[in-house]
């Protein structure tokens, strides 16, 4: 039996964290809290085009897989959206930056193609699910790597703040296929399907990289503890990385030729087993299995 891929439903206190959760460390910090801007208007944005999806899907396994991905994306929309409003309440105001977000992934990414490109709604659909599919392969390496990684443990970060991200990586790992798998099954005959593949790749990896960089001085530059006082730098990023507080350059630029090899599957990516000790440690996820259960006996 294939593993089950489920949502946990599970909360964080945020009244104790710092705005600089690994202290003095404010780039790795902030390029960190990307994620925060990122992912709430992207995974509610990932369900709504899955559940267009959903009645192209034929194979029951894949179907159930692809509820729990649903579920799953749908609980770290949420607790990183109560993220920003804890950095609001520290005097960080993350509006202005979140608006093109949601541009992006509301408008121009839309149910239906912006400026009226003569794209049939069906090829639409396709080229949205070979989006998610690249970014997911993102999503799976930056988990793995929040997993392995030794060096924030001892930089003594926040460990709520710990929590979440790892807790939300080791799901990544958990459903790295999902996307993948649903994009093969609904993207259409070959060799259509792998070019839009490569396709989806070539857009997502740039995209990413530009929405990073302005996400990360952006923070950087409206942090009321740095006005005036630093910046965001590739020298400072790099020095972040060589402590190993951020997954490096290659990790990252590793995923692309892997992921546009035709044998490519993304199970090879992360530790599946690794992925599901942690969860079973989690704080949280610990917290809302209990919960769970006290609600099962009661």
């Amino acid at each position: 039996m294939s593993h089950v891929i489920a949502p946990r439903r599970v909360s964080f206190d945020w009244d104790g964290t710092p705005l600089h959760w690994i202290p003095d460390e404010p780039t790795a910090t902030h390029v960190i809290n990307v994620l925060h801007l990122l992912l709430p208007a992207g995974e509610r944005w990932f369900v709504k085009v899955f559940k267009e999806a959903l009645p192209l899907v034929t194979d029951e396994e894949l179907l159930r897989d692809v509820k729990g991905f649903m579920g799953q994306e749908a609980t770290h929309s949420v607790q990183h959206a109560y993220v920003l409003t804890h950095l609001a309440e520290q005097g960080l105001d993350t509006g202005p930056y979140t608006r093109h977000v949601d541009f992006l992934f509301d408008v121009l990414l839309g149910e239906r193609p912006p400026f009226g490109l003569p794209l049939s709604d069906r090829e639409w659909l396709r080229f949205r699910l070979a989006l998610i599919a690249a970014i997911e392969q993102f999503t799976a390496v930056l988990g793995d790597w929040v997993l392995r990684t030794e060096a924030l443990d001892r930089a003594d970060p926040d460990p709520v703040m710990l929590d979440l991200l790892r807790w939300h990586g080791a799901e990544e790992v958990e459903h790295r296929s999902v996307a993948f798998d649903m994009y093969e099954h609904c993207g259409g005959e070959d060799p259509g399907r792998y070019a839009r593949r490569v396709l989806g790749m070539l857009v997502t990896a740039p995209v990413l990289t530009y929405l990073w960089r302005k996400g990360a001085t952006y923070l950087i530059h409206n942090d009321p503890r740095l006005v005036g006082r630093m910046r965001y730098s590739l020298r400072r990023h790099n020095r972040a990385v060589a402590k190993g507080l951020l997954p490096g350059w290659n990790e990252l630029g590793g995923a692309i030729p892997r992921y546009l090899r035709r044998s490519y599957h993304p199970s090879q990516e992360g530790s599946l087993s690794r992925a599901v000790a942690y969860l079973t440690t989690s704080p949280a996820a610990r917290a809302a299995a209990n919960a769970i259960g006290r609600s099962a006996l009661a």
